[in-house]
């Protein structure tokens, strides 16, 4: 059974990609300043938002892929 996050991801376009990859790097930046301030309660919100960041790439870097493959045939 597919991640239903990337099933999520692979339905949005690439504007859509690109926005929540924005929001998603500066979601993990305030997490990690709130956790070296020490007012983060959950210290795994932190892995979530890189696990979120990676899945956008993995879902960019694919297109890309499939992008470049279409322009070589």
């Amino acid at each position: 059974m597919p991640n239903k996050l990337m099933t999520d991801l692979s339905d949005m376009d690439i504007a859509g990609l690109i926005e929540a990859l924005a929001a998603s790097k500066d979601e993990a930046f305030k997490l990690r300043f709130r956790n070296a301030t020490g007012q983060l309660d959950n210290p795994a919100q932190l892995q979530k938002a890189r696990k979120q960041i990676a899945r956008i790439n993995t879902v960019l870097r694919q297109r890309e892929i499939e992008a470049a493959e279409k322009g070589s045939k």
